[in-house]
């Protein structure tokens, strides 16, 4: 596996082999990487000829009383992940490659409407962040494809609406959330939890199924949705959201399509847990 700091050492392989008519996946990470990250990876390998993975902590993309400074960084082993599963280049750029002019002056990417709501009322300039780093990683790689996982489904629409308006010649494949056995979603974050806190954090899932089958049985969102805040606030967490949306996160008397997303976000401890589960208003119908 090949292993790039600079942008024109990168450039020049991907311009190699895309002169031989391979085509590019890209797995875009903040590292320290997990079976999850693995599968993305696993996936690109599926749809295209050569993958290659970025590891980026990207600084604007963290609020002044976030964890960026605490992000675990483990960029070598890393590197052995995604070499044992099939990555065929790893890119490493620094902050000063990323953002040429330093991260306060860059020009920045602004997504409207979707980026001010959930995750976004609660982490402002967040989504900002997301879609400048993403915009900058599609220009220097260059890819055919990039895989995302399902797990951030704000982030995930975020990126495909920017991708669209941009007009970025890169198909934005999504990859299925991984959980641990006890439903859990894979998180780089779950390594803050407590061995007690874990147990609690499958409570999550348990409630995203539980608004999902309200919902098909047809209890009122309103309802739904203050139950699963008090089941969450019951067992101890601090409950940013707790909705069900339309597959594009409108409100549901404006779906166009019978697609629903159950989403939450909470924090237990110092950890901010986000997950979702996917599902038709038309189940069992």
């Amino acid at each position: 596996m090949h292993v790039f700091t600079g942008l024109a050492e990168l450039r020049r392989q991907i311009n190699e082999w895309k002169a031989e008519g391979q085509r590019i996946g890209f797995v875009p990470t903040m590292g320290n990487l997990h079976a999850g990250h693995f599968a993305l990876v696993e996936l690109a390998r599926q749809r295209a000829d050569k993958v290659v993975a970025s590891i980026f902590v990207n600084p604007t993309q963290f609020g002044p009383n976030e964890d960026y400074a605490r992000y675990p960084r483990s960029e070598q082993r890393d590197c052995g992940g995604l070499q044992a599963h099939g990555c065929d280049a790893a890119f490493l750029p620094t902050a000063d490659v990323m953002y040429p002019f330093g991260a306060k002056n860059t020009v920045q990417m602004h997504v409207p409407g979707i980026t001010d709501i959930l995750c976004g009322a609660y982490r402002p300039g967040h989504f900002n962040g997301v879609a400048t780093v993403v915009a900058r990683l599609f220009n220097m790689v260059q890819p055919d494809l990039a895989v995302f996982g399902r797990k951030d489904y704000q982030q995930l629409q975020v990126i495909r609406y920017m991708a669209a308006e941009m007009s970025f010649p890169v198909e934005i494949v999504p990859a299925p959330t991984l959980r641990e056995a006890s439903g859990l979603a894979m998180s780089s974050r779950n390594q803050y939890l407590t061995d007690a806190e874990r147990v609690t954090a499958a409570e999550v899932y348990r409630t995203l199924c539980f608004m999902r089958d309200a919902y098909l049985a047809g209890t009122p969102v309103e309802r739904i949705e203050h139950e699963a805040f008090a089941r969450l606030e019951a067992q101890g967490f601090e409950v940013d959201y707790a909705e069900i949306r339309s597959a594009e996160l409108g409100r549901l008397a404006r779906a166009r399509t019978s697609a629903r997303v159950a989403l939450i976000a909470a924090r237990l401890g110092l950890t901010r847990l986000i997950d979702n589960l996917e599902f038709d208003s038309q189940e069992g119908s």
